[in-house]
């Protein structure tokens, strides 16, 4: 039960990606190069919050 129900979910994430996987406006360097950079930041973020969890399991 709660495996199909993930199984449902991942099809259904996988639909999405693929109908949203080509942008449907032109974006100009500012945007695209705004958008990479807010990528980075969230990745970075996310190794800090990664980094400081398993710091505090030391």
């Amino acid at each position: 039960m709660i495996f199909d129900f993930f199984r449902n979910t991942a099809g259904a994430v996988r639909a999405i990606n693929q109908k949203y996987a080509k942008p449907h406006i032109k974006m100009t360097r500012g945007v695209r190069f705004s958008f990479g950079a807010l990528r980075f930041y969230l990745l970075l973020l996310v190794g800090i919050m990664v980094y400081k969890f398993i710091t505090l399991l030391h």
